[in-house]
C-alpha cells in the first residue's frame, strides 16, 4: 500500500478539540513514552475510563500480506476495524472480505482525510519504504499507531518517527516477537539473576530468507494489473519498470529452494518479494532482526552499538545477499560488560557449544554466551546448560509480569493502559541496530557509529545509506 506526491495539503493536520480518540487515550501521554516496559499498571480514574463496551476504532493500510493474519488478531484483541486500505485491490480482497462493515480505501492519504475522527488507531502493514510515510501522518493527527517491524528503512526516517511520537503521545507498537511473554521475560530474569554469569558474547541467527534475495533488476517490462496501482506502491522509491513474475526455473525462485516455503509466490516486487530489495525492504536481518534483538535489548540493556562490521555473499547495488554474518559491538553499560552480538542469516549458524550434548541445533535461535554457561531461546522457549547452570536456574523465581502479547499490549495501550512493550521508544535503539547491520552490508566496511550525531564518523559514503533522499515528489516535511 502507498501513495502518489500530495494531493492532500491538509491530510497532515489535526483538528483542536475533545474527541472520541482523545478520550480513549486521556492520560496515556506520559506513560506512553516510559523508558522501562514494564511499568507498573497505571490505575485510571473512573472518568477516565471508556464507556463500558466501547471498542477502539481502527483503520488498517497494507492488508494483503501479512496485514490478512495480523487485522485478525487486531479485532481478537478488541480493536472494531472501520477502515481498510491498500493499493492493490484484488490483493487485497480476502481482507476486504472478513470485514464487510469496514470502509475501503486506495490511497492512505484519502482515507486519513475521509475517516477524520472516525479511527482511533491506524495499523501499518505496508512493504518497509513506506512505513515513515504512513506512520507520521497517522501520528501527526494524533492516532494511536501499530507499524509492522522494522519501523523504517532508514535510521533518518527513524529519527523523524520517534520524535513525532514523542510528542504525539498516542500508543504505539512495532511487531517485533514479544518480549514481554514467557520466553522473553524467563530469559530476563535468569539473565539478571547471573545464572550463566557475565554476557559477553551474543549469537543470533535465523533461516531467512525465504523470498529472493542477491539478485539484479530484471529486464523488460509486463502490464500492470488492472486493480494494482504500481505508481502509489513505489511510493517515495526510484520510477523502474513494473515486471510481474520471475520466469519459471529462475536462480531468483530456485537459489534458496523458495518455492518449497512459498510456492503461490513468484513475484519480481509484489507481491512479499520487496524484502530483498534495497530500495524497499531491509534484507532478512531488517526483517527478522527485530525479532531476534528484542528479548535482548531488555535482557541485556542494549542500546545503540559502537561498531558494527560484516561478511557476507555477494552484495548487489540493488539487492541484499543471499547470506550475511554481522558483528556487532556494544560498549559497556551499568551492571553489564561490554558486549560482541553476531548476527547469521541465510541458512548461515554459529558452531553449537559442545555443553549442549549433540542435540540437533535450532534453524532459529539465541544464543547467549555467559561466564558461567549458556542459555538458548527461541521459539521452543528458554534452555539453560550445562547442567550445572539448569541447576541454578531452578531456584530462579518468576518475578516479571507475563504480558498477552502483541495485539492485546497495543489494544490496553490504547485504552489508557501501560506502553506496550516495543513501544516506538524501544523500537528506535532496536531498529537502529539492525538497519546499522545492513550498512555494514551495503558499505563493506567495519563501520564506527555515533547516534549521537546519526552519523558513521569513520567511512563517510556509509552515510548515504543512513539518509535516502525521497522521490517522485514524496517528502516527510
Amino acid at each position: 500500500m502507498t501513495i502518489q506526491p500530495a494531493r492532500f495539503p491538509n491530510s497532515l493536520a489535526h483538528g483542536s478539540g475533545t474527541s472520541r480518540r482523545d478520550f480513549l487515550r486521556s492520560g496515556a501521554a506520559a506513560a506512553a513514552w516510559a523508558t522501562v516496559a514494564l511499568a507498573p499498571a497505571r490505575v485510571l480514574a473512573a472518568a477516565d475510563q471508556p464507556a463500558p463496551g466501547s471498542r477502539v476504532t481502527l483503520a488498517g493500510v497494507g492488508i494483503g500480506g501479512v496485514g490478512h493474519g495480523q487485522l485478525q488478531e487486531l479485532d481478537k484483541a478488541g480493536f472494531q476495524i472501520v477502515a481498510l486500505c491498500d493499493v492493490d485491490q484484488d490483493y487485497a480482497k480476502k481482507t476486504f472480505d472478513l470485514f464487510p462493515q469496514a470502509r475501503r480505501y486506495r490511497d492512505f492519504r484519502e482515507m486519513l482525510e475521509s475517516e477524520g475522527d472516525k479511527a482511533d488507531a491506524v495499523y501499518c502493514g505496508t512493504p518497509d519504504h513506506t512505513h515513515a510515510l504512513i506512520t507520521l501522518a497517522a501520528l501527526r493527527r494524533k492516532k494511536h499507531v501499530c507499524c509492522v517491524k522494522p519501523l523504517t528503512r532508514t535510521i533518518h526516517e527513524l529519527r523523524i518517527i520517534a520524535e513525532a511520537a514523542r510528542k504525539a503521545g498516542t500508543a504505539t507498537q512495532v511487531t517485533a516477537a514479544p518480549n514481554t511473554g514467557e520466553e522473553g521475560c524467563r530469559t530476563a530474569e535468569l539473565i539478571s539473576a547471573g545464572v550463566i554469569g557475565a554476557v559477553r558474547e551474543l549469537h543470533l541467527w535465523s533461516n531467512r530468507p525465504v523470498w529472493p534475495q542477491g539478485m539484479q533488476k530484471p529486464a523488460g517490462e509486463d502490464p500492470v494489473p488492472a486493480n494494482f496501482d504500481w505508481k502509489l506502491w513505489l511510493g517515495p522509491a526510484a520510477l523502474r519498470p513494473f515486471k510481474g513474475n520471475w520466469p519459471e526455473g529462475h536462480p531468483a525462485l530456485t537459489e534458496m529452494n523458495l518455492q518449497d516455503w512459498n510456492p503461490g509466490i513468484k513475484a519480481v516486487y509484489h507481491p512479499f518479494n520487496f524484502r530483498g530489495w534495497w530500495d524497499f525492504g531491509t534484507g532478512a536481518l531488517g526483517d527478522m532482526g527485530c525479532h531476534h534483538f528484542n528479548t535482548p535489548f531488555r535482557a541485556l540493556k542494549l542500546g545503540a552499538p559502537a561498531q558494527v562490521q560484516a561478511s557476507a555473499t555477494k552484495v548487489f547495488a540493488a539487492s541484499a545477499p543471499l547470506a550475511a554474518v554481522v558483528t556487532f559491538d556494544f560498549p559497556a553499560r551499568p551492571g553489564f560488560p561490554a558486549l560482541r552480538a553476531i548476527w547469521h542469516d541465510g541458512g548461515l549458524r554459529p558452531p553449537a557449544p559442545p555443553e549442549f550434548g549433540g542435540q540437533p541445533w535450532p534453524s532459529e535461535g539465541t544464543l547467549y554466551v555467559g561466564e558461567q554457561g549458556y542459555l538458548l531461546s527461541g521459539w521452543d522457549g528458554v534452555k539453560v546448560f550445562p547442567e550445572a547452570a539448569a541447576k541454578r536456574a531452578e531456584s530462579v523465581a518468576k518475578t516479571l509480569p507475563r504480558r498477552p502479547g502483541t495485539w492485546r499490549e497495543w489494544y490496553e495501550a490504547c485504552r489508557g493502559g501501560e506502553p506496550a512493550g516495543c513501544n516506538f521508544n524501544l523500537a528506535e535503539p532496536l531498529t537502529e541496530t539492525v538497519l546499522l547491520g545492513n550498512l555494514a552490508i551495503r558499505s563493506g566496511k567495519r563501520l564506527e557509529w555515533d547516534p549521537a550525531q546519526t552519523k558513521v564518523t569513520n567511512v563517510a559514503e556509509a552515510n548515504k545509506y543512513v539518509r535516502e533522499e525521497y522521490q517522485n515528489g514524496w517528502s516527510l516535511s
